[in-house]
Formats: structure tokens, C-alpha cells, sequence
């Protein structure tokens, strides 16, 4: 929406797609939404948490989250459920049986994939479960379609009895656009109706609602030939057509001004024959879709003639300095060089934030030797990275238990004497963490288990967690005891630690001793993450220069207010050289949590002098 246009509808309002999600929502009279925290989808639940007339919660999973979802949407209420892309996968169970028993209240699945794998460890198109599940896929490409498209989901939903996925992605997620809101509606009252035929998945009830999928997929193909999302735009330059959708038609549209384009908002069951006829009318069409060649598959399986990933690349997204050089062999565009880069700039590296309590269990890893560590989803991933190289393994959310007690079982001789141990967060842990250590304890395996609880999700913005003993709305509710649980869960009483993981002797000596045992036990640490309001910050501290001897120590902390101002070498009386590194700490930054005190020989860490604190603060401020 232009300037001139927002002056015509002053009721437009700048927001990003996750909470234009969210209002489409509240205005669609949804009543249920239930989520858990993953990057970029994060927000959506965040934002609905606010409106009082919805029902939100953060679920323990997203299996848990879609499970409340279709449980309002069989009581007859409207119900979103929100995650991202590899949460789908967590949910797919119930989404794979529950294609078959339909929707009674619309029930919108609004799922984020990370194009660009700016947070996330792969890269999955999420459009596959659309066909797998026998679903169909809108897919907005800016915030205000993310609102249309979320109201005209829960009426999609209900019109075909079916659960809607809403294919958004992390720029449609993230960045903020004009939307034009609609009057709020009330949905059609319903209650729950008991069907056991339909509801209760047993093999011979399944099977008799197979044919009635295949009888919807059939007519939501029909439905989307004339469906009002998908909408062709004409060009004067006709060398090129594209098909396409979602972010990539922002793409294709301010690459290519004058081409035509379909753009598809209904992608899933596509329009075969409206884009057919799209076909006789340019030279050569391209299929411009991120990220997989989903319907560039099924389009030439229909006879299309087309190209589509064999020009254009399978990862990232297909931003004009994609495009322009991709298809200039196509258009004779001879300006086919990529905008320059700052490649001279340092490269900054993710690292834990200042006082992370991670950081004291990653300094302890590196330094107990002949170990294979296997890690996990979270901040502490980047528990693999420098100072540390602490972590060997990290696959999916809550693997770090399973894939540790595989190494136990299938090691080889060579590595019969190293220590296992696996490294899960608290929230993770109660996602899906809790299977592995059952499974450990079970199947008798010999594994260590730092179990690190900082009562929130860190990763995603400290939401709160059924670690914190706070729900989503910051009202008191069970906290989880891990020390119990654990114990619960087949691990032995005096096997299971809890330690402060600022206390750098303590947790050395508690992991060098339990590594030496045999069979599954766990260490708990017991700080909360330092972004948290849980958190409480000490005096900072400052380096005396008088007395840093340029050790380095400290920096195998891996604290960001830890600054090197000086190097030097020096040789040893071995004739060997030495690096010394000659270090200041960033009090404004500092929150005095004193893990580098306790690796620091000469004592030079010491707290701030008052004239140098007064200083710190006027340069905070």
C-alpha cells in the first residue's frame, strides 16, 4: 500500500505478517490457539496472548499444540495453532490421521518455514505436507495477505471440512507492511457432536473416510481453477511468464515489472488448468517457488511446458540479485552481476550472550578430554563454536539423549574408553527430551546428562516455560521439578546433581566424577537465563592492568565483555613462543556473574572501582 493510499484508508496499520496473523485471527472469532516457540513464527501466539477473547497457550510441543487446536476445533470453536517448519514435523502425527477426520470449527495450521536458514537447521519446504496430508496451502507474500488469508483459512476450513495450512516464511513473518483490517465477525455457533465413526480413528473406520478425502481433494481442485487467490497480472513483456507465490512473487514482481505473472495464493491444490492457459499466452513460463520444485513437478507431470530449478538455485530465497543474473541468458539482461558486498567487514560469529550460565558448563566441557558430546537445539548450540568446540553432534529438538545413548550402544573399540555425554536445555528437555533419558535409563546406557535449566525458552526470547512455574501469561502455575522427574524417569537419587553453573569448581568436579561412573546420570544446572526478569545482576567488574599477566584464561570463558587490547609474544625460557593476550572487560556490559574470576591465576578481575562505575553507566546510558 502507497503513501497515497494509506491517506485514503486511515484505518491501515503498520504491522509485521506473525501479528497480522494474529488480528485475522481475532477478528475470524477464533476462540483457540496453542503454539510453541520457534523462530520466525514465534510471535504469532505472542501477540494473540494479548486479545482477551482467545484461549492461548504455550504447549508443551507442537504435537501438543495442533492436539489442543483440533480438540476446540471438534467442539465446534475456531482454533489456530502456530510453529515452525521442523515443528510440523513434530506435529505430523495428528496431522496425518486428522486429514481423514476433517474440521468441524476451522482449524488454520499457520506454519513458518526459514528460507535462508537464518535460525534453523534445515531448510524444509513445508508445502510438502500439503500434499501429503491431502491438505490445502495458502501462501501470503506480505503482511496483508497474511491477514486476508488467515480469515479466508477459517472460512476454507469450515466450507470443506478440512484443516488449512498457512504457508508463511521468515520474511513474510518478520517484515512489517500497511493492513487494512475488515470488521470482526462472529463465528457460527457449534458444539461437539459424538461420531465415533468419524472421530475415532480405528483401521475400519479410517478406511471408509478415505474416500471421502479423495471426493474433497477433488473438489477443492475445482474450487481453486476459480479460486479469488489466485489472480493473474498482465505484462508487456511477454518473452517471460512466471508462476508464482508467496515471497517470491515481491521477487519476481520488482525484478520483472513488465512480465506476467500468476501468482497463486491458493498454491496447493493448484490451478492446472488456469495455468495451462497461462502458458499459451507468453514464450516461456518459469516457476518461481521457494524452495523445493514442488509444483514445477506437478505441473510438468500435467504436460506443461516450463522451467524452473534447472535455472533458478534450491536454496535461499529468490531475491532480484537471484533472479536478475539467473535468467539474463533468457532476457539478454547484460547487467547479470550480484550488488557488492562487504566481504573486507570482520565476520562476527553467534555467540552465548554476557553471563550466559551456558557458558561455565562449555568452558568445563572443553576442558575434560576423551569425550563424545552430543548437543542439542538451543542456545547452547553454539556450544560447538569457539572458545569451546564442546559439542560433536546436534540433529533435532530433544535428539541429544537418543542419539548419546546410540553412541553408547554402537561405539567402536577405539572408543570404548571415552565418556558420553549429552547436553539438553530445560525446555527442550520437556519437549522431547524426556523419551531419551527414559529410553537411557530402560535400555541400561552409560550416559552423562547435563540437563541445563535456565526456566525459559532462550532461543526464541525467554518465553516462559513449564520450568519457570509461569504460563504464558505470566500467572503462577506448576513448576517442574527435574530432580524428581529425573528420578522419576529411572535415574538413580544419588546420581542426579544440582549445581550452580557459575561455580566453576563445583561443576568441574561434579562432570569429571560422574563421568567416571557407569550408567545414566544427570547434572542440573540451576541458573535462569540473563535476558529473564529472573535474573539478577551483580556488580560489574573491571581488569587490573597492573596485574594481567596476558594468560588468556579468561577468554576461554567465551564472555562477549571480555575485549583483548593487546598481543604480544614473548619467548620462554624453552626457546618456545608464547601468545599472550592482554585483556579488558566492558563493565557496561558486565553483570558480574564471575566466571572469569575463577579462571583468572594473577587475580587481576577485580570489582569496579566506584569512579570507573560511574563512567561504565554514563557510557551505557
Amino acid at each position: 500500500m502507497t503513501a497515497a493510499e494509506q491517506v485514503r484508508n486511515p484505518q491501515a496499520i503498520f504491522i509485521s505478517g506473525n501479528e497480522a496473523v494474529a488480528m485475522a485471527a481475532r477478528d475470524a472469532d477464533c476462540r483457540v490457539a496453542a503454539a510453541y516457540p520457534g523462530t520466525p513464527s514465534t510471535e504469532i501466539l505472542e501477540y494473540l496472548s494479548a486479545y482477551p477473547t482467545v484461549y492461548s497457550e504455550w504447549s508443551i510441543n507442537e504435537k501438543v499444540s495442533l492436539e489442543v487446536a483440533i480438540g476446540a476445533s471438534l467442539a465446534g470453536s475456531r482454533a489456530l495453532c502456530a510453529m515452525k517448519h521442523v515443528g510440523l514435523n513434530v506435529a505430523s502425527d495428528a496431522l496425518m490421521t486428522q486429514t481423514l477426520i476433517g474440521a468441524v470449527g476451522g482449524l488454520v495450521i499457520a506454519v513458518a518455514d526459514d528460507v535462508g536458514l537464518s535460525s534453523s537447521q534445515n531448510e524444509q519446504d513445508s508445502r510438502y505436507w500439503g500434499r501429503f496430508a491431502h491438505i490445502p496451502v495458502l501462501e501470503p507474500c506480505d503482511a496483508q495477505e497474511a491477514y486476508s488469508m488467515t480469515r479466508f483459512a477459517f472460512a476454507l476450513s469450515e466450507r470443506f471440512s478440512v484443516p488449512v495450512l498457512l504457508r508463511l516464511t521468515t520474511r513474510i513473518c518478520h517484515v512489517k507492511g500497511l493492513v487494512s483490517t475488515e470488521a470482526p465477525e462472529t463465528a457460527v455457533a457449534r458444539c461437539f457432536n459424538k461420531d465415533s465413526s468419524r472421530y475415532v480413528m480405528v483401521p475400519g473406520n479410517a478406511r471408509n473416510r478415505i474416500p471421502l478425502m479423495m471426493q474433497r481433494d477433488n473438489a477443492l481442485a475445482q474450487f481453486s481453477e476459480g479460486c479469488e487467490l489466485n489472480r493473474f497480472e498482465s505484462g508487456r513483456d511477454r518473452r517471460i511468464g512466471f508462476v508464482t507465490s508467496g515471497a517470491a512473487y515481491c521477487h519476481v514482481r520488482e525484478t520483472f515489472p513488465e512480465a506476467p505473472v500468476l501468482k497463486l495464493g491458493l498454491s496447493h491444490p493448484a490451478p492446472i488448468e488456469t495455468i495451462r492457459a497461462f502458458a499459451q499466452g507468453v514464450d516461456q513460463v518459469i516457476v518461481a517457488e521457494e524452495v523445493e520444485p514442488l509444483l514445477e513437478t506437478e505441473l510438468k507431470a500435467a504436460g506443461i511446458r516450463l522451467s524452473g530449478k534447472d535455472i533458478l538455485p534450491r536454496i535461499g530465497e529468490l531475491t532480484p540479485s537471484v533472479l536478475r543474473p539467473a535468467l539474463a541468458p533468457l532476457t539478454g539482461d547484460t547487467c547479470t552481476t550480484a550488488p557488492a558486498t562487504q566481504n573486507d567487514l570482520f565476520p562476527r560469529p553467534p555467540t552465548l550472550c554476557v553471563a550466559c550460565p551456558h557458558m561455565g558448563i562449555y568452558y568445563c566441557l572443553a576442558h575434560v578430554k576423551n569425550t563424545i558430546i552430543s548437543g542439542d537445539i538451543g542456545c547452547y548450540t553454539l556450544g560447538a563454536g569457539q572458545p569451546w568446540n564442546a559439542l560433536d553432534t546436534c540433529i533435532s529438538m530433544g535428539a541429544s539423549l537418543s542419539v548419546a545413548q546410540g553412541i553408547d550402544k554402537g561405539r567402536s573399540e577405539a572408543d570404548q574408553n571415552k565418556n558420553v555425554i549429552a547436553v539438553i536445555g530445560d525446555s527442550t528437555f520437556l519437549h522431547m527430551g524426556m523419551q531419551g533419558l527414559l529410553d537411557i535409563t530402560y535400555n541400561r546406557g552409560n550416559v552423562t546428562i547435563l540437563l541445563l535449566d535456565n526456566r525459559a525458552v532462550g532461543m526464541t526470547g525467554g518465553q516462559n516455560a513449564p520450568s519457570s512455574g509461569l504460563d504464558l501469561h505470566g500467572q503462577q502455575t506448576v513448576q517442574v521439578d527435574f530432580r524428581k522427574l529425573c528420578e522419576a524417569l529411572g535415574v538413580k537419587p544419588e546420581r542426579i546433581h544440582e549445581v550452580n553453573p557459575y561455580e566453576l569448581p563445583t561443576l568441574f568436579k561434579a562432570l569429571r566424577e560422574e563421568v567416571k561412573q557407569t550408567g545414566p546420570s544427570v547434572i542440573i544446572t540451576n541458573q535462569p537465563c540473563v535476558l529473564t526478569e529472573r535474573y539478577s545482576q551483580q556488580p560489574a567488574l573491571s581488569v587490573d592492568a597492573n596485574r594481567c599477566t596476558g594468560c588468556s584464561n579468561c577468554l576461554d570463558v567465551g564472555c562477549p565483555a571480555i575485549l583483548v587490547e593487546r598481543r604480544e609474544t614473548v619467548i620462554k625460557p624453552n626457546g618456545r613462543e608464547k601468545q599472550l593476550a592482554f585483556v579488558k572487560i566492558d563493565s557496561a556490559a558486565c553483570t558480574g556473574c564471575n566466571l572469569c574470576i575463577n579462571t583468572c591465576g594473577p587475580d587481576a578481575i577485580i570489582p569496579l572501582s566506584r569512579d570507573n562505575r560511574i563512567n561504565a553507566v554514563e557510557v551505557s546510558a
